[in-house]
């Protein structure tokens, strides 16, 4: 089997939030919706206080809460791990973003552009009304991955397999692949260093990894 999951290196992370930006322009998604948003955070304790970036967004979950709460069946885990909506039959009840314990979840109930009234080329290219009135996150861009594997591609080896934040990012902080491909790149890096995921404790063994010293 394969799951795909991915891992940033918080040793690395320098807040620049350019995995954001990139997520923003390959989604397109509104003013005020980021899939792939940096959160600042302090660790440790006085004098020995330490800042970190934690890069966030869906954990694409093992068992996600989310998905049990969905009265339509819109949202769905793939076989590789990703966990997806299916915006046609999503009713917009938002169940599932209170189920979220990582609040990774958005609904927008009307077309909103960066720039006013008017869609950049690159919002009205990728506007799709089927997103208005329900859920939308991140999909771990399966749609590149789709078309990657297709081509003979291995997501998180080859950008054209990957997703977009993890290719935009200029720390080299993000990483993505299979997980149970013990010769896969994320195995390695989980292997070889101290990691944790967010809020583990609940049960939902999110698909999103933490390395930290």
């Amino acid at each position: 089997m394969t799951r795909y999951v991915m891992v940033a290196d918080l040793r690395r992370c320098v807040g620049c939030q350019t995995c954001t930006a990139a997520c923003r322009h390959t989604n397109a998604t509104p003013p005020g919706v980021q899939w792939r948003r940096v959160i600042d955070v302090e660790v440790g304790e006085y004098p020995d206080v330490q800042r970190a970036f934690m890069p966030v967004g869906c954990m694409h979950c093992a068992d996600p809460p989310c998905m049990a709460v969905c009265p339509s069946t819109a949202t769905r885990k793939r076989d590789d791990g990703i966990v997806t909506i299916d915006w046609d039959i999503c009713i917009g009840c938002a169940y599932c973003s209170v189920a979220c314990p990582y609040q990774a979840r958005y609904k927008v109930d009307k077309a909103d552009f960066a720039y006013g009234a008017d869609a950049a080329e690159n919002e009205a290219e990728q506007y799709d009304p089927r997103k208005l009135g329900v859920s939308t996150k991140c999909n771990f861009c399966a749609d590149r991955i789709d078309e990657g594997c297709a081509k003979g591609l291995t997501p998180g080896v080859d950008p054209e397999a990957t997703p977009a934040c993890v290719n935009s990012c200029i720390a080299d902080a993000l990483h993505f692949g299979d997980i149970e491909d013990p010769k896969s790149n994320v195995s390695k890096m989980l292997k070889e260093h101290k990691n944790f995921r967010m809020h583990e404790d609940l049960g939902t063994d999110p698909g999103f990894y933490y390395l930290w010293d």
